[in-house]
């Protein structure tokens, strides 16, 4: 039954997009250059299919459980743009399906989990991602409806570009600049997670969220002050929730320095703090710390880098929390912490990376690895350490990954967590 559900909720969502689609092409005045090419609509109207198809192979292996899971993820849609009004809308609806479900795609949900193995969060779904408008032009930007929203490094707010479904926000967005000054202020009520259709309560989250900043830049410099303000709305916050998706407040600030050493050697400096605490209806009363530093050196195509991450705790239970972030980008690729533990998260970490343009063999090549030490912030805790891998290259089109990680863990409650990954991607 499940799979005829799914049948016809691909043929739903590709009935919707596909009438609108068929019909800017009927109305094309000129044929695009190449398959995926914007198709011009009439002078200073283009319409520009959207299509990101992976193919996705998880391994997972922990003492007690394992998981294979084979997963197919399309993205779908198109973006009609007017040039002379500066306006675009654009809609993709995206679908993920299994082609080795012997995964536990939907843990949190008892009727739904397979509990013989491990999670991998890649469930089924067919889901609206994106339908937006847009009106930009080069000092201003304006977009609302459903969107995509990655900012800075996704540290506090992203998309989760990794797993198969995307996490994307129903908000609106404004962006603008003027001389070195820019600002960048969304309003969003929605949060659209990547559980997918099938997650129940845990689909979207509704609320009240504001992401602010504004960032001052000059030459290679750049400062900006943030402040996140995360208001969900109480009926939504289900007890089992409630420690990772608790409302806070978060204000701090950011700088980077992209510095030129010598011709060929480079040099990148980030750091941030900030400062997170309850709000509104959270009954915890605290105040916890975030500090990060990061420094590279890039020279012929090896990057050297390096960093310190700090999720900081008061001591009685409440850490800092980013439940909006890629979460899979930070504190190492085998999503130990995707919630940070209550005593609180040290990531020290050092990595090395190598691009290889001129191998035209294998177009694209490039190849790193990371080692990461994980501490708490209070109870003098060493939880354990982790390799990082990862080696990519093209085949025309063709995007294709391989990437491990490896966890050894070295304190109770954690449990030594291995994970590879396979995978094969196209999109124009």
């Amino acid at each position: 039954m499940r799979e005829i559900a799914m049948k016809y909720r691909w043929q739903a969502l590709a009935a919707t997009l596909a009438p609108v689609c068929l019909a800017g092409t009927a109305q094309a005045a000129d044929a695009p250059k190449s398959f995926g090419d914007p198709i011009t609509i009439t002078d200073g109207t283009t319409i520009d299919p959207i299509l990101d198809a992976r193919l996705r192979f998880e391994n997972v292996d922990t003492p007690t459980k394992g998981a294979d899971a084979l997963t197919f993820r399309a993205r779908f849609g198109f973006e009609v743009k007017n040039a002379p009004s500066h306006l675009a809308f654009l809609a993709e609806g995206s679908g993920t399906t299994s082609i080795d479900g012997d995964y536990n795609g939907l843990s949190f949900i008892p009727a739904m989990a397979n509990a013989r193995y491990a999670t991998v969060a890649d469930p089924e779904t067919i889901d609206l991602n994106r339908l937006q408008v847009q009106f930009r032009t080069k000092a201003l930007g304006v977009t609302v409806g459903r969107q995509r929203i990655n900012l800075d490094d996704q540290r506090w707010v992203g998309s989760s570009g990794w797993r198969q479904n995307e996490q994307t926000f129903d908000a609106a967005r404004v962006e603008a600049g003027v001389g070195p000054v820019s600002i960048d202020a969304t309003y969003a009520i929605n949060q659209k997670t990547v559980f997918g259709s099938d997650a129940g309560p845990r689909r979207n989250y509704g609320g009240r969220f504001w992401f602010l900043g504004g960032t001052v830049k000059e030459g290679p410099f750049a400062v900006k002050g943030f402040a996140y303000l995360v208001d969900y709305n109480t009926e939504e916050q289900v007890p089992a929730l409630a420690a990772s998706l608790a409302d806070t407040q978060t204000y701090g600030v950011r700088a980077t320095a992209a510095l030129s050493l010598t011709r060929k050697v480079k040099l990148n400096l980030i750091g941030s703090f900030a400062r997170q605490s309850n709000y509104k209806q959270n009954p915890a009363n605290y105040g916890v710390d975030y500090i990060s530093g990061e420094g590279s050196l890039s020279y012929a195509g090896w990057t050297l880098d390096g960093g310190y991450e700090l999720l900081g705790s008061d001591g009685k239970g409440h850490a800092l929390q980013t439940p909006m972030a890629t979460l899979h980008k930070f504190d190492g690729w085998a999503d130990v912490f995707l919630t940070t533990p209550g005593n609180g998260l040290q990531d020290s970490y050092v990595g090395l990376s190598k691009a290889l343009p001129k191998f035209k063999a294998l177009p694209g090549l490039n190849a790193g690895f990371v080692w990461h030490r994980f501490d708490s912030d209070v109870g003098n805790l060493h939880y354990g350490n982790e390799w990082d891998a990862s080696v990519g290259f093209r085949l025309g089109k063709v995007g294709l990954l391989a990437k491990y990680a490896s966890f050894s863990a070295s304190a109770p409650g954690f449990v030594d967590t291995t994970k590879y990954w396979l995978q094969a991607e196209y999109s124009f």
